[in-house]
Order: structure tokens, then C-alpha cells, then sequence
């Protein structure tokens, strides 16, 4: 007798078989005490089932997936480090992106892991639930990727060596963290707002295309490698941030007021976070691919005003923030570099004055601003170094309450001013760096009244190793933060020129091309 065989079956019906045929409705205990946080945010979901998978994969597809992906990354850095890629990079500066993107962005990659994790098993949805799997298990080989392909630099140069202490101490990378520790402590559905959508889908190209780009043409193939081979998973993020949004949009009018003000929070506090990637893009590549108020223009403005112009069917408007950008892409990176350059002696990676040609292309790119207000600056800070004269501020600035940025960014209207705003709360003033930025703490004080502000700490006496005797003779604070930090004085900070990591390249080089 002939046995039966089933029609083989889809892609569609075996996901739907495989992820959502595995959930189920609890009896013993009721759904709202089991998925507490999916309602507490004011977000209405009528039916869980209209969400629109973004990507139907199944985690058998998925795990082959990636380690065909893996086989060939792991090749790749394998051969670079067998062959002293490292010595093929344009320049010594370059590898000080190295340490701001291992410093600021690679431990953020853990933090969206964790992230997705806890939002997965918070979202009572099948869909949901698997896409934030996937996406949590993306993120995590992305940091391991990440770590492998630069661990390369750290068998031969400075300020690598520990990236997960310096993103819980160092003064500026709280910038970053911050953003991560604000999403980390929302509700799912605000962490999928800011995480999936303003971040991944809005700004994340903002991010990895110029630093993979600038990899590339700058001769670092182990790094490229690795952006790419997390360009197909980011893809699959942005479409999963999109999707999130829109079944909220779908679900209830009532949504619309409350997704709307994410928006405008996230988006804002992601471009605070990614002046870091726009000082990087102008003032720390060798060779540069572009300028940041290029990507600005590209990313942001062309194709996120698309993306609004299709999310204004549902009442979405662009972030308010869309028309300050505007005015600051001419300004945040020049300021940004010189808060970065002053405060050097405290920072993880090495700093400089860009060459002629360098000031010579940046005029290029930004015609309305740079020779007006900031060659001056840096050409007297060049005199001045060429004198002997180089100067360190040796205290460290107010930090920004919500974003924790220094307070070196200008006002709106005019270049030339600090912009400072203020809010009292509770008796307590507390300072913030921009309108958007007071408008967000005045929304959550209580959220924000608790924010771990490393300069604050530092004066406070909360930042020397343990043993430090602050009222000791001859007490050096910053020699004392910077052991906390585990940063070596003269051999992770202070200027590119004269530095260890600039001798050794020059000497390597030399080597290399002498025996070839």
C-alpha cells in the first residue's frame, strides 16, 4: 500500500507552524500577569495577530544562515592577521576611530542583545516575540565580531585593551551608554521605537555605512569585513523597527500621540550619540569618504523625509528635532573634535590638529561655516603646539542631564554662544543642552534626576581606584581618574604627535617595506 505524503509546505505555513503554533494563551494564570509591560505604557493592541512578520526565517534557516556568513568573516580576518594587515592602513591616526567605535559602539551591541532578550519575553504576541529573538542573537554576534576583528590592533597598539571598563567610567562615552541605559529602562514598546525604528531604521545607516566605507578606503579590510557582514542582519532590523511602528499605528488611533513623542525623543538623542560618528567621518580618517554633513543630507534627509512622507498616512509628522539638524550639521562635528581636543589628557584615544589639506577640505564641505568659525581656532591651537604650548584643559565640563553630552554645543541662532537650558525640579536645578533635550526631562524628571553623570562623580571623589587618598600631599586628581579608567598616562591620551602608537607604526612600516 502506497503511503501518503503531505503536501510540502510553504514557507509562510511552516514559519507560521514553528514560531506562532508555539504560543498560547495561559489558564492557571491570567495574560496580564505574565506579560506585565506591554500595557503599561498606554499602548492599545487589539489583535496580536495582524503584526506582520518582517523576515520569516525559521532558527534552523537562521543558524545556516549565519555560519555560512561566519566561515567566510573568520577567513577573511585570519588572512589579515597573518599577513600584519594592520601596517596597510593609511595612517596611524586612523586607528583612533578603532578605539572610539570599540570603546563607544561595541559594548552597545551587548546592551541591544540584552535588550531584545527581555522586550522579547515581555511582548505576549508570537511574532514579536521570535523577530526579537532573532534580532537579540544578531546583536550579540555582532559584538563578537566586532571584538574579533579588532582584538587584531591590540596585540600592537594603545587604548584597546578594555573597552567594557572605559564604557562604564570614561567621562564621554557616557554619551552612548547613556542613550543604551535610557532604552534598556523604557517599556517594550519604547525600547522597539527607539532600538528598531529611530536608531536601527532612521539612523543606523548614519553609523555603519561612512565607518565601513571609511574602513575600506582607508585600508582596514579586517573592519570592513565585519560591517558588511553585519549589513544583511541590520537590514532585517530596520525592517523590523518599520513593522513595529506601523502595528502600532495600525492598531489604535489613541497610539498615534504616544508613538509620535518617542519619535521625537529617539531621534534626537540617537543624533547626540552619532556626533561622535560625525567628528570620526571629518576629523579621524586619513582618507575621508565624506563629509558628515554629506551622510547628514543623504541618510536623514532624503531618505528619512521619504520615510515620513509614508508614515504621515497614519498622523506621524518628521521628529521636531528635523528643523534644528538643519543648523546644526554645519557645527556639531568642528565642535565636537575641539571639546575633544581640549579634554585630550582624559580621553581613551589621541588627538591632533588636521594638516592644511585637511582644513582645506573641510572648508570645501562646509563653505558657510568652517572658515568663519573654526579654522581660526585651529590654526592657533597649531601655532601654539608648533611653540611647545599644547594645551589640556585639566578639568572636565557640565555634562548634559538627559543626553550627556558636555555643554559645548552652540545655540541655534548663533555659533558663537554655549547653549545652556535649565529646569527645576524638586528644589534641584539640573542642566541640559538643548530645548529638545529640557523637553525630554521635563517630561520624566524622576527618570532623569537619577542619571549617573560621570563628571559629577568624578568631583564628587566617586572615581579614584580604591586606596586613593584624596588629602594626601601632592594628591594628583586626574592621574587618579585615569588609573580608575585603567588608561596609561602619555601612552593612551594626549596628542597623536610624539605618541607611542605614532613611532611604532612608522617603525613597523619601515620594517615591512625595507624586507618586501
Amino acid at each position: 500500500m502506497d503511503a501518503k505524503v503531505g503536501k510540502k509546505l510553504g514557507l509562510k505555513e511552516r514559519y507560521a507552524l514553528m514560531t506562532r503554533d508555539l504560543g498560547w494563551d495561559t489558564t492557571y494564570q491570567p495574560m496580564d500577569k505574565v506579560y506585565p509591560y506591554d500595557k503599561y505604557e498606554g499602548i492599545r493592541i487589539h489583535d496580536w495577530d495582524k503584526w506582520e512578520d518582517p523576515f520569516r526565517l525559521t532558527m534552523d534557516a537562521y543558524w545556516k544562515y549565519q555560519a555560512e556568513k561566519e566561515k567566510k568573516l573568520y577567513a577573511i580576518i585570519d588572512a589579515y592577521a597573518q599577513n600584519n594587515g594592520h601596517l596597510n592602513v593609511t595612517d596611524a591616526r586612523y586607528l583612533n576611530t578603532l578605539k572610539l567605535f570599540v570603546t563607544g559602539v561595541t559594548p552597545l551591541e551587548y546592551m541591544a542583545h540584552r535588550g531584545f532578550a527581555h522586550v522579547g519575553r515581555q511582548m505576549r504576541g508570537g511574532g514579536p516575540r521570535v523577530a526579537c529573538l532573532m534580532q537579540s542573537l544578531d546583536e550579540i554576534r555582532h559584538i563578537q565580531t566586532q571584538l574579533h576583528s579588532i582584538s587584531n590592533y591590540n596585540k600592537y597598539y594603545n587604548g584597546l585593551h578594555n573597552p567594557f571598563h572605559m564604557v562604564e567610567r570614561v567621562w564621554y562615552l557616557s554619551v552612548p551608554r547613556s542613550f543604551f541605559d535610557d532604552a534598556f529602562t523604557a517599556g517594550p514598546f519604547e525600547f522597539m521605537v527607539c532600538v528598531g525604528f529611530s536608531f536601527e531604521y532612521v539612523l543606523t545607516n548614519l553609523l555603519f555605512v561612512p565607518f565601513v566605507s571609511g574602513a575600506a578606503y582607508n585600508g582596514d579590510m579586517g573592519t570592513m569585513s565585519f560591517g558588511f557582514s553585519a549589513q544583511s542582519d541590520e537590514a532585517r532590523h530596520m525592517t523590523l523597527g518599520l513593522e513595529c511602528i506601523k502595528f502600532m499605528l495600525e492598531q489604535d488611533p489613541a497610539n498615534v500621540p504616544i508613538v509620535q513623542r518617542w519619535i521625537d525623543k529617539w531621534t534626537w538623542r540617537g543624533m547626540r550619540v552619532l556626533m561622535l560618528v560625525g567628528m570620526m567621518m571629518d576629523y579621524m580618517l586619513p582618507k575621508r569618504v565624506m563629509s558628515w554633513k554629506e551622510a547628514w543630507e543623504i541618510y536623514f534627509e532624503q531618505n528619512g523625509g521619504a520615510l515620513f512622507k509614508d508614515l504621515a498616512r497614519y498622523g506621524i509628522r518628521p521628529p521636531k528635532c528635523a528643523e534644528q539638524a538643519l543648523i546644526d550639521k554645519e557645527h556639531i562635528t568642528h565642535q565636537a573634535w575641539a571639546a575633544l581636543y581640549n579634554y585630550g589628557a582624559a580621553a581613551a584615544f589621541h588627538t591632533w590638529v588636521p594638516t592644511p589639506d585637511e582644513m582645506d577640505w573641510l572648508s570645501a564641505k562646509y563653505p558657510n561655516s568652517f572658515d568663519k568659525y573654526y579654522r581660526p581656532r585651529l590654526e592657533f591651537w597649531r601655532e601654539q603646539a608648533a611653540q611647545g604650548k599644547r594645551f589640556y584643559t585639566n578639568t572636565l565640563p557640565l555634562l548634559c542631564q538627559v543626553c550627556q553630552v558636555p555643554m559645548f554645543f552652540t545655540e541655534p541662532d548663533d555659533p558663537t554662544k554655549i547653549c545652556y537650558r535649565h529646569s527645576e525640579y524638586r528644589g534641584d536645578q539640573f542642566h541640559t543642552c538643548s530645548d529638545h533635550c529640557k523637553a525630554i526631562f521635563d517630561n520624566e524628571p524622576e527618570k532623569y534626576i537619577q542619571a549617573w553623570l560621570p563628571t559629577h562623580q568624578v568631583y564628587q571623589g566617586h572615581c579614584f581606584p580604591e586606596g586613593a587618598d584624596p588629602g594626601a600631599p601632592g594628591f594628583d586628581p586626574l592621574t587618579e581618574v585615569l588609573k580608575y579608567y585603567e588608561l596609561g598616562w602619555g601612552r593612551d591620551n594626549l596628542d597623536f604627535e610624539g605618541s607611542e602608537d605614532q613611532r611604532n607604526f612608522a617603525a613597523w612600516r619601515n620594517t615591512a617595506k625595507r624586507n618586501g
